[in-house]
């Protein structure tokens, strides 16, 4: 579990295909502190399994093992060395809440209509796929890449949030520009809600 208030943002290290798996490496700063094998840390949002820690060139870096599924069902399928990553470790239990209920799973990717400053602020526009799109409310949650953040307006095939200054220069979001993919999860509370009227069959 986690909460979409991301704790630093690191750089691919690299990306190796193997027959089984692909093998996604991560320097990964303050999320690789205190972090061991078989800890979860959510990547562009997407909850993956430490499965090696070590240094490489004075930097602490984290591999993941990834199923072919889930490179396919996320934008970590465009990722190159060097590539910037939103990092969250797992939340403790003794920890703040400061964002809302993020799992880790990705419903889809969206991708992004209109990323541009507005004031002091940045609009950013995203086309999600039906299976997000349904879940979505005005001053809802939605987790962007593993970031939580609030709905400002749901329209037909599009949503858009607001990004103040500080969020977009601490997450991979400076990186982000029209045209790319971004991981999107819906708040599960709307899941939960669904499951619950729809009749079972």
């Amino acid at each position: 579990m986690f909460t979409g208030i991301i704790e630093t943002t690191g750089a691919v290290e690299g990306v190796v295909h193997q027959p089984d798996k692909i093998e996604l490496s991560v320097r990964a700063g303050l999320a690789a502190r205190g972090t061991k094998v078989g800890d979860s840390v959510a990547i562009n949002g997407c909850c993956l399994t430490v499965v090696k820690s070590y240094l490489s060139r004075g930097n602490r870096c984290l591999r993941f093992d990834l199923l072919r599924a889930t490179w396919d069902l996320t934008n970590l399928q465009y990722l190159r060395t060097g590539s910037l990553v939103n990092l969250e470790r797992s939340l403790r239990a003794d920890s703040r809440l400061g964002g809302h209920f993020v799992t880790g799973h990705i419903d889809g990717v969206g991708r992004i209509t209109r990323w541009e400053q507005s004031g002091a602020d940045w609009a950013l526009e995203v086309a999600p796929p039906p299976a997000v799109a349904k879940y979505l409310i005005v001053k809802g949650s939605i987790a962007l890449d593993g970031i939580s953040l609030t709905l400002a307006a749901v329209r037909r095939g599009r949503f858009l949030v607001w990004i103040i200054p500080h969020t977009r220069e601490v997450t991979a979001l400076r990186e982000r520009q029209v045209g790319d993919w971004v991981n999107l999860e819906a708040d599960l509370l709307g899941k939960y809600v669904e499951r619950f009227v729809t009749p079972r069959r």
